[in-house]
């Protein structure tokens, strides 16, 4: 098919990182591209270069055969770019008719023709097989509705290329075919496409052409029907299934010794995970793995209470159960470690001190009730133990190093003395030597009785540390290996769907 739009030499730069660096893309018409790669790929720069939401420092861009610079979205709308973003961009105190229409109201003798409005938003929701009440606030409605909502106002807008950006993220899977259908019917009609997500079935139900990202660099643009899933995951995380190495490991003893700790039976929240089972042993680490967007933090946020689930049941020390806040799960002796620490994990005003105290605090005022000289002898044994590097407890945490922050997180939740400790993506962003030690104190942590969930992008590191590990894919649990079952060679052949794994629950 025409070429629609050729990025070529694409950079873009952020103090200290390079985000992009010389990358091509060309979308065509009549074609749904994908455009895939792990965290910190690049795929989100991408696209907010070429709708305009940052600006490139290099590279050229050109759409129908003319260079375009968007200085905006808006910019980008005009040039007939439309975008869908993964969070739904939309003011949920107007009217559904209102957000599809907002900034671009059809007006009749010089006045908003609101009657135009209603019946234009209906016709373009009736198109996605949504028939809802387009006067209705967008608040009253589901998450998976205002998504869909999102789509028809970029729908409505006579674009060339629309690109969509997680747009299935909060869609169920008949929701996920209407849009599919809607997507086709615009790439027959000669509409170019750019669609990302995490979803690999969905990648290979729709998309004519993939393009991998790694590390801000351009991997290659590939046929989606000529690419296998197994060749597409190895090129996502830089290594083909041939060079992992098998690292041996001994079963473990746990499950025969000690009573679960924790035990999900048919466990899921609609939207975000499906139902899955699992158990937790002290004294055991089981590691979660799958790429990115598979589910591992959704299983992770479950367990702790950030979420509540909408199925499913909890055992906790043999008894039924259920974690409805952080709070709750803080009491049974429940820590997290979320994946981002800067937003949801350090207060960066606070000193080092404050930080690692929190948890404490969560568990009814102990903050209040420790005077300050034991709050510093607490900080300073973790700061020691840990090895944090700091000048003092009373330096702001927001002058560490992310090794040393992450850290402090862990530092957090030791002194609260946890019986399990769930780590999400622990070493992510810190440098190899940081990693070896977060590793080497899982392991101490475990040997001393207490249970990690342990989640992590790379293998190498689930491997190294698990007792199990449940294999998840498109936010589903598919498998779970033990014992000398544990490689990296195993763990990808089962995520690409290469390798029957008996699922040991």
């Amino acid at each position: 098919m025409p070429e629609l739009l050729e990025l070529r030499q694409v950079r873009k730069v952020f103090p200290g990182v390079i985000a992009l660096s010389g990358v091509d893309f060309t979308a065509r018409r009549g074609e749904v591209h994908a455009l895939m790669g792990e965290n910190g790929a690049g795929k989100s720069t991408l696209i907010k270069v070429l709708t305009g939401a940052y600006p490139r420092d290099d590279g050229t861009m050109q759409l129908d055969g003319r260079t375009i610079d968007p200085r905006s979205p808006l910019d980008a709308q005009k040039l007939g770019i439309s975008t869908v973003y993964q969070e739904v961009n939309l003011i949920p105190t107007l009217s559904v008719a209102e957000n599809i229409f907002l900034g671009r109201q059809p007006k009749k003798f010089g006045r908003i023709d609101w009657r135009r409005i209603s019946s234009r938003a209906d016709e373009i929701l009736q198109t996605l097989n949504v028939r809802i009440d387009v006067s209705r606030q967008l608040s009253s409605y589901s998450i998976a509705i205002q998504q869909m909502v999102a789509i028809a106002r970029a729908l409505d807008v006579q674009a060339k290329l629309l690109v969509l950006d997680e747009p299935t993220s909060s869609l169920d899977a008949n929701e996920v075919e209407q849009l599919f259908a809607v997507m086709r019917k615009l790439r027959d009609q000669g509409m170019g496409i750019v669609f990302v997500s995490h979803f690999l079935d969905q990648i290979y139900a729709i998309s004519n052409r993939i393009t991998v990202l790694r590390n801000g660099t351009l991997v290659g643009e590939y046929e989606a029907a000529a690419l296998p899933k197994q060749k597409l995951i190895s090129l996502m995380m830089g290594r083909e299934l041939a060079e992992f190495e098998e690292h041996p490991h001994e079963p473990s003893e746990v499950e025969k010794s000690a009573a679960a700790l924790l035990r999900a039976r048919g466990l899921g929240r609609t939207g975000s995970i499906q139902p899955f089972d699992l158990d937790i042993f002290p004294g055991q680490t089981i590691g979660l793995a799958g790429l990115l967007g598979s589910g591992r933090t959704e299983i992770a946020r479950l367990l702790f209470g950030v979420d509540t689930a909408t199925v499913g049941e909890i055992e906790i020390d043999g008894e039924s159960g259920s974690i409805s806040s952080p709070r709750h799960a803080i009491a049974k002796g429940f820590a997290f470690c979320p994946e981002d620490r800067k937003t949801s994990g350090i207060i960066p005003d606070l000193s080092v001190r404050e930080n690692i105290i929190l948890a404490l605090a969560a568990r009814g005022s102990v903050f209040r009730a420790l005077s300050r000289k034991k709050q510093t002898e607490i900080a300073d044994k973790y700061i020691k133990a840990l090895g944090i590097a700091t000048p003092s407890a009373e330096q702001a945490i927001r002058n560490l190093s992310g090794g040393n922050q992450q850290k402090s997180i862990l530092a957090r939740w030791l002194a609260s003395n946890p019986r399990l400790l769930i780590l999400d993506e622990p070493t992510r962003g810190i440098d190899v030597g940081a990693k070896a030690e977060i590793q080497k104190l899982t392991l101490a942590l475990v040997k001393d009785g207490m249970a990690v969930l342990f989640i992590s992008s790379e293998l190498e590191e689930v491997v190294r540390v698990s007792n199990r590990v449940a294999i998840l894919r498109d936010r589903a649990k598919i498998a779970e290996l033990k014992g000398n079952q544990i490689s990296e060679h195993a763990i990808m052949a089962t995520i690409a769907g290469d390798a029957a794994v008996a699922d040991t629950n």
